[in-house]
């Protein structure tokens, strides 16, 4: 039961990366996609019916926690206390960059606005790298299972880590590069004229940084985490998940060469879904590795009790159907193609 809610909680993250970061990707482009007012109020626009409700997915994330893994919770969230406020604020100031700009009709106002939406969204992605990069490498965990991680040390590998290292910032520039180039297929498919054909040519600008930044993080995650080689060679079939991110990939680059917008963003998103599982199968059977591996937090440990996991799960599993056929319509409902000459709906 503990490897069932370990498997659900993996995928709630990895479907919020895959929703929110395509708006988080958009945002950092947008400045550079659109060169008026007229067209960054169409790249907004783009995002603008969904991009709110893409966050449910992290709070999702965090009752899910919660529930099945209420020591984790705990943990982490201590642990990483300035990082979660960090981003925190991070979140605060792209929802204010999307909803604060349009109050005014003033220049610098606007502009001031826009600047926070992108580099919000810009430290947002790397912000979540360098959390995925944590959990990958280990955090300092003592032996009555706690920890605190100042935000960095040395930016060395060793006993004395901070949150950011060389290692946490290669993946979170490596999360910045990936999500940029899936904003950068959103907008693609989503808008029209001058700003779909600059999406498109950053998307293809980006792929190649995407693959060279993805490989390179994926081999040095090898020599920076020994159970990853132990966790892949126990489960061989995880070679799959590698397989769908390599093939997600590739087919994003050749369907975006063909002009097929929508199916290039869609194997973008299974690229997505291939490294975040191929990242979950690496650190299982830990949900919070330690960097003295006896120490590290198992499924096991970090559980509720199964009792709890089971009756959890009869409540989980509607309410997650009840969400996926919410966002089904919403996004079925929205418009196929978002144009610079639309009347904006504020």
């Amino acid at each position: 039961m503990e490897t069932v809610w370990f498997c659900l909680l993996a995928w709630i993250l990895a479907t919020y990366v895959v929703l929110d970061g395509f708006d988080i990707g958009v945002g950092m482009l947008h400045l550079f996609v659109a060169k008026n007012d007229a067209e960054r109020k169409q790249v907004i626009r783009s995002v603008g019916p969904v991009w709110d409700g893409n966050e449910v997915w992290l709070i999702a994330a965090g009752g899910t926690m919660f529930l099945a893994f209420p020591k984790l919770l705990a943990v982490s969230f201590s642990g990483f206390y300035l990082a979660l406020m960090i981003v925190l604020w991070l979140l605060v100031f792209r929802g204010l960059g999307i909803e604060l700009r349009h109050q005014l009709e003033s220049p610098l106002w606007v502009e001031f606005w826009d600047v926070a939406f992108a580099g919000a969204s810009l430290l947002l992605a790397v912000c979540l790298g360098a959390a995925l990069g944590n959990v990958v490498r280990g955090v300092p965990l003592n032996a009555e299972g706690i920890f605190f991680e100042p935000l960095w040390t040395d930016f060395r590998l060793g006993q004395e880590t901070g949150i950011l290292d060389w290692y946490t910032i290669l993946v979170g520039l490596t999360a910045a590069l990936a999500l940029a180039h899936h904003g950068a297929l959103w907008l693609s498919a989503r808008t029209d004229e001058a700003v779909e054909e600059r999406a498109r040519h950053l998307a293809g600008g980006l792929w190649p940084l995407v693959c060279i930044a993805s490989g390179a993080t994926a081999l040095i995650s090898i020599f920076v985490q020994p159970n990853v080689k132990e966790s892949l060679s126990a489960r061989p079939w995880g070679v799959v998940f590698m397989g769908l991110a390599v093939a997600g990939l590739v087919g994003a680059h050749v369907l975006r060469r063909r002009g097929r917008a929508l199916q290039a963003f869609l194997a973008s998103a299974a690229y997505l879904y291939g490294m975040l599982a191929s990242a979950a199968i690496a650190v299982y059977p830990y949900v919070l590795p330690g960097l003295d591996p006896a120490l590290g937090l198992t499924v096991q440990a970090a559980a509720a009790e199964k009792g709890g996991l089971a009756i959890g799960l009869s409540w989980w599993i509607p309410g997650m159907l009840l969400a996926c056929g919410y966002f089904i319509y919403v996004y079925g409902s929205t418009p196929i193609k978002f144009s610079v000459h639309d009347t904006p709906d504020h």
